[in-house]
């Protein structure tokens, strides 16, 4: 009777977009034609000799495992496993740990749930393709020494200080190192010692020669390799040298005959060094083409969303949120908390689609796709979030003082495969407060009790429909000694149920949700709305802490329709008026139910 968690095999149909364009060209020119693949990574050699490569394709998703993932990687997850997929290719996923001291095994394990959650795999054709780039580390020494054995790497004894200062700036060439020029034995010798632990932390680093003149600044002979002394979470502490990210990438991809490396804007500076590196390595033996190309698209900017890992970080670490999978995190833990389905953000990536223009797109592109999801397949339930009491005064006399009303209701109103739904109607029930009115505003449609107008004109009370119920008329209403409404008293309207002859009889305009106060249960609801109420909350140099939402988390005890009680964590509803609800992964239970909001029926932010 409810909708949970299930992986999206695909996202709609996809739409073109310039990465399709691409990569639609390179197939139809043949440009893979003859690609062998030796069922692991390896250099040229070991695909030379290797089959035809059975993908016609090859991606990869590369996080570092610093952190936990957000929805911009989702993004990227479904763009690089999705084009794989639509193109009869393989996406690799790919661990880019080369950094020991921001690694944890940890964030390893919750990436890899996070892929699987969205409906994607790794392995393909009777091969897993999960890999790490510190299994990549003897490689990457054996490129660096090619590298320097050719001339076109070096070993640099200049401070941090002193490199920057020698840089250069985007007007005015680089500098020289005053090492740059030493003969290859010793940059060799040095690199090696570097290795063996013989050299401290900052005292060495090794470059790559390309062009200290170059007007890209990530061509002016960047540092490849520096000393670390560091335990990695993989390799241990078999390594005191470690490869910088922009020497290792590209590397990673070679050896992974990757095909179509697509990374967001930011490294498109980077790209020149990428060919350059690779064409190096080719013409020293060590790849063959046709080798990988790395495209760049613009990441995705949500609305209400910060992004930034260290930004995150201070959010969870200052206790501004419950934890990484808080429903108010953008994370991809946080957001399958709340309730976000892998369809919803499948559905997302393909609609916001791939470009080379930065753009921000508003959240409720996000909440629209998730309604659009959940609309179809969500189970329906009546709950009431600000409990006040109803009496029936008339109940015993049509029915009798024991007596209970059944009612029924589709579990779904377009689905009758979904079945029905059955719960009991009450000589009490719980209403919403804001159904009734003392004195009615005007164009209210709910409940208020009879009362004498400013000519002396005697109004009744107003009728109403319980949901799958009986039409009421209000009578009255009883206030506690502070004078604040306690129960609201009203009258059964005969031969009005819903589902029996003459049930329109009476015509109402107003319909209210209702839950029995003595059948229903009592429920944890978590309002969540969005963390931030700017929508570029850290944009400019903004203090995002300044645009926290005071309102993003309301905790309230209502009251839930019996057909509830059972519901599995992580399983999806829609509670009728109120908006789609998931029944917590962590707390939920069916003895102590606790709801997570995760969206309104309607953008409640639109302008």
């Amino acid at each position: 009777m409810s909708t949970t968690e299930k992986p999206a095999a695909s996202a709609a149909t996809p739409t073109t977009n310039f990465l399709r364009n691409i990569i639609e060209a390179e197939l139809a020119e043949g440009k893979f034609v003859g690609r062998g693949w030796a069922g692991q990574p390896g250099e040229g050699s070991l695909h030379a000799a290797a089959p035809l490569d059975p993908a016609k394709i090859r991606t990869r998703f590369p996080p570092e495992p610093n952190g936990y993932l957000h929805v911009g990687h989702a993004k990227s997850i479904c763009l690089n496993f999705g084009l794989a997929r639509d193109f009869g290719g393989v996406c690799h996923m790919r661990f880019d740990d080369t950094n020991p001291e921001k690694e944890e095994q940890e964030y390893v394990d919750s990436i890899l749930d996070a892929v699987r959650w969205l409906g994607f795999s790794w392995d393909s054709n009777d091969t897993s393709h999960l890999f790490y780039a510190s299994n990549y580390f003897d490689f990457m020494y054996h490129a660096a020494e090619l590298l320097i054995e050719r001339g076109h790497a070096y070993v640099d004894q200049q401070s941090a200080d002193e490199m920057r200062a020698t840089r250069g700036t985007l007007t005015e060439p680089g500098q020289n190192s005053p090492w740059r020029d030493r003969p290859v034995e010793e940059n060799l010798r040095l690199f090696r010692e570097m290795r063996e632990g013989k050299h401290t932390e900052g005292s060495l680093v090794l470059r790559a020669k390309v062009d200290m003149a170059s007007p890209n600044i990530n061509l002016r002979d960047p540092a490849i390799y520096r000393i670390r002394f560091a335990e990695h979470h993989n390799t241990g502490n078999k390594w005191c040298i470690y490869p910088m990210y922009t020497f290792a990438h590209p590397i990673e991809d070679a050896l992974e005959r990757i095909t179509h490396s697509i990374c967001t804007l930011e490294f498109e500076d980077q790209r020149p060094f990428y060919d350059w590196l690779l064409a190096q390595l080719r013409d020293a033996g060590m790849f063959a083409d046709p080798l990988p190309r790395q495209i760049e698209f613009a990441r995705m900017n949500l609305t209400y969303v910060i992004t930034s890992k260290r930004k995150l970080m201070q959010l969870v670490n200052e206790k501004h949120v419950d934890g990484w999978d808080d429903p108010r995190m953008p994370t991809i833990v946080g957001l399958r908390r709340r309730g976000y389905t892998p369809a919803s953000l499948q559905m997302l990536a393909e609609r916001t689609g791939a470009s080379k223009s930065n753009s921000w797109i508003d959240f409720s592109v996000l909440e629209g796709c998730l309604r659009e999801d959940l609309e179809e397949k969500a189970a329906r339930g009546m709950v009431v979030l600000d409990p006040l009491r109803l009496r029936l005064t008339n109940w015993d006399a049509l029915f009798g003082a024991d007596h209970v009303e059944p009612c029924t209701a589709p579990v779904h109103p377009h689905h009758e495969e979904m079945g029905v739904r059955k719960f009991n109607l009450t000589p009490e029930i719980w209403i919403e407060r804001e159904d009734f009115q003392e004195i009615p505003e005007k164009g209210f449609r709910r409940l208020y009790p009879p009362r004498t107008d400013a000519n002396g004109a005697e109004i009744a009370g107003n009728m109403a429909r319980l949901k799958y119920g009986y039409v009421i008329r209000c009578t009255g209403c009883e206030k506690d000694a502070d004078g604040k409404i306690v129960t609201v008293l009203a009258e059964i309207v005969p031969d009005t149920k819903s589902g029996t002859p003459g049930a329109d009889s009476v015509k109402v305009k107003g319909v209210i949700t209702w839950v029995s106060a003595f059948l229903g249960l009592p429920a944890e609801i978590r309002l969540y709305d969005r963390l931030f109420t700017d929508p570029q909350p850290d944009a400019g140099g903004k203090n995002f802490l300044d645009a926290l939402n005071p309102e993003a988390k309301r905790i309230v005890q209502g009251w839930i329709e019996p057909s509830l009680a059972q519901a599995m964590a992580g399983a999806s509803f829609q509670f009728e008026r109120h908006g789609y609800f998931v029944a917590d992964r962590i707390d939920h239970t069916p003895g102590k139910p606790v709801f997570n909001r995760t969206t309104t029926l309607k953008d409640s932010w639109g302008k």
